[in-house]
């Protein structure tokens, strides 16, 4: 998948360090952290298709 679409926003210092050793501890940056977790958000809410539902 192609990223295409860049988001940028500022958050507090206390969040950005805990975003990047959590990013480190899981092996993978904190761009794609982020977007893990905004797109986990946003499927338990319903406003995006869970993966498999797409693949149906």
């Amino acid at each position: 998948m192609s990223k295409t679409h860049p988001l940028g926003f500022r958050i507090e210092r206390d969040i950005k360090e805990a975003l990047v050793k959590a990013a480190k501890d899981d092996h993978r940056s904190v761009s794609s952290l982020v977007e893990m977790v905004i797109a986990k958000w946003l499927r338990e809410k319903g406003y995006l298709a869970d993966q498999r539902d797409r693949a149906a």
